[in-house]
């Protein structure tokens, strides 16, 4: 079987879900032009600005198209075959994850663009919402951990397989080279912001200089790399926590910065380069003619690096972004509700965002499919899986495989930047409304605390039982994924109890509520798997802490499903003992939903 009939029937199936799954999404949450949205009515300019919904699409795309899309999509590929990972794909964001995006992002427009935990508390109680607020910050945290880890390796001076040898096909490619093109495409939305505000630079002609000027950065950056391994004669673990606490300064100086001057700049630059990225996977895939590979199905229970992986629930947690992704929810109610121009606007920019993910989660699986089993790029970190497909797709059509390498680097370091320091900015909001803490001095103390947790985390070196140094981000994947789905879970669980205090109609408990359901046992599975070792030791009585006690990893896990719980008897409680009331005030001002 051919690729290319992989991602056309892939693709086809997306778009008939968006052109009819997504219109009766519509009509169920009556998306109506005639209704004005917080963007309009609250319009300052600063937080609250509408815009076009094609800006908005590229800003919200980039925002929630993490690492996620590419790292776990190969991740279950390899381990389980590339089937149930593309069923999950695909069903997931068409049923569960454009839904959630969907509906979390209307819950927060109908609710004067306030966040969903704000939602939870005005339909469940306070108890909830400070549940939900603490649940979402350790969630911001984790995905801060993972990300920064994943990117820093591509930082490094060279990809290297597990035995340490030097990829020979990716010798031109260094790491250096990646970091130098990453710092000047962090520079140029800055300058385009500056541009922006202060000359009569119009945004499409904004959009014509520097999305080219992307692709200059990516060239330049290989011949004037900046390694700092041999700059400053470090070690290749010494160099990587340097490149984590960089990166961590830079979220904290980013999450500050006014949203002009970075965050809406360059969320615009990165959604067209992430097309960009897109269309050229889908060039190559069109006329390379190169067929599948891998396995379609491994095995249901399979090791991974010395760690038993079961199909359920591990993945539905592994593929996060791309299938479904709480972590949406935050950015749909953060900062996308704020620019939202009209209600119809949230199928494209919810629904529409999602499947476009899905896309991305597709190609990137495809960088696994044409891999024979054995292959020695398997090996490979994801990032460099990923670059390497990319290149050979681009070479297709006669662009340089090294360029293509490194512009799939760089499209992946991309992708997490600009997640980076909204999380940051985010866990930043979470803290100030948890604490009270307000004003410049609140701003910063809850943007070190949220920048200073995962920190400890990237600092700290974790080893195996033989003693060999483990990349921290596949440490802490399994707790992001589950945390990320349980966030997801959760989410719709608000939306569904909002749902049905607002019109009780059946449909709510289809459309939601079985999503909800679903989402809530594969994360607690996979969490209670987690919590396992952990379990296993204290009842045999082994408090070694260079065991499961000493690893932070089962202890967040179970503050994780503590609270997930906690939440989940709340909500039940809410909705029992509604069911016998009127519908909520809210009802009374929109129309009934009609199937």
């Amino acid at each position: 079987m051919s690729l290319l009939s992989i991602v056309l029937i892939s693709a086809a199936c997306l778009l008939v879900a968006y052109f009819t799954y997504g219109p009766l999404l519509a009509r169920l949450l009556n998306l109506r032009a005639d209704v004005p949205t917080p963007a309009v009515t609250l319009r300052d300019d600063v937080d609250y600005a509408p815009i076009d919904s094609k800006f908005l699409l590229s800003q919200h795309f980039s925002a929630i198209a993490a690492a996620g899309p590419i790292v776990g999509p190969i991740l279950a590929g390899i381990a389980f075959g590339w089937l149930p990972a593309l069923i999950w794909i695909l069903v997931g964001s068409i049923l569960i994850g454009g839904v959630h995006d969907m509906t979390s992002l209307t819950a927060s427009i109908r609710h004067k663009a306030r966040s969903i935990a704000e939602v939870v508390r005005d339909h469940m109680s306070r108890r909830s919402y400070i549940l939900f607020l603490s649940f979402v910050w350790l969630a911001l945290v984790y995905i801060i951990v993972a990300f920064t880890d994943i990117t820093a390796t591509s930082f490094l001076e060279e990809p290297k397989l597990d035995d340490g040898s030097v990829v020979e096909s990716a010798r031109k490619i260094t790491g250096g080279g990646i970091a130098t093109s990453s710092l000047l495409y962090l520079a140029l939305p800055i300058i385009m912001g500056l541009l922006l505000k202060y000359t009569k630079l119009t945004v499409n002609w904004a959009t014509v200089i520097f999305v080219p000027l992307v692709g200059v950065a990516i060239w330049v950056g290989q011949y004037i790399p900046f390694d700092i391994a041999e700059i400053w004669n470090l070690s290749p673990a010494t160099a990587q926590k340097v490149w984590n606490v960089s990166l961590v300064i830079y979220c904290v100086i980013a999450s500050v910065l006014p949203m002009w001057l970075l965050l809406q700049p360059r969320g615009h630059l990165g959604g067209y380069f992430l097309y960009v990225a897109l269309a050229g996977g889908m060039l190559g895939l069109i006329f390379g003619g190169r067929t599948v590979q891998y396995p379609a199905f491994t095995d249901w229970a399979v090791t991974v690096k010395g760690k038993e992986m079961t199909l359920f629930p591990m993945l539905f947690i592994t593929i996060a972004c791309g299938a479904c992704s709480g972590f949406h929810s935050i950015i749909a109610s953060g900062t996308t509700s704020k620019q939202l121009r009209t209600e119809p606007d949230a199928r494209l920019i919810g629904y529409g965002s999602m499947l476009l993910e899905a896309m991305v989660a597709v190609v990137s699986l495809c960088c696994v499919m044409m891999l024979l089993p054995g292959d020695p790029n398997l090996k490979k970190g994801p990032n460099f899986l990923y670059a390497h497909g990319v290149g050979e797709f681009l070479s297709v059509i006669h662009i340089a495989r090294e360029f293509g390498i490194a512009f799939g680097l760089m499209a992946f370091t991309t992708f997490v930047y600009d997640t980076l320091d909204v999380c940051t900015r985010l866990g930043r909001y979470i803290l100030q409304e948890l604490t009270g803490m307000q004003g410049r001095a609140g701003r910063w103390l809850a943007t070190g605390l949220t920048a200073g947790v995962p920190l400890i985390f990237l600092i700290w070196q974790p080893v195996d039982a033989q003693g060999k140094v483990v990349e921290r981000w596949r440490i802490f994947w399994d707790l992001f994924g589950a945390s990320n789905q349980l966030l997801a879970a959760l989410t719709l669980l608000g939306v569904t109890v909002w749902l049905f205090k607002t019109y009780r109609a059946k449909w709510v408990l289809a459309v939601t509520g079985l999503p909800c359901v679903f989402m809530y046992t594969m994360s607690m599975w996979a969490l209670v798997q987690i919590l396992w070792p952990l379990a296993s030791a204290v009842g045999a009585r082994q408090f070694d802490v260079t065991g499961p006690l000493g690893s932070p990893v089962p202890w967040v896990a179970l503050v994780l499903a503590t609270l997930g719980i906690l939440i989940l008897v709340e909500a039940v409680r809410i909705v029992l003992s509604g069911l016998t009331g009127p519908p909520s005030r809210q009802a009374q001002t929109l129309p009934a939903a009609t199937a």
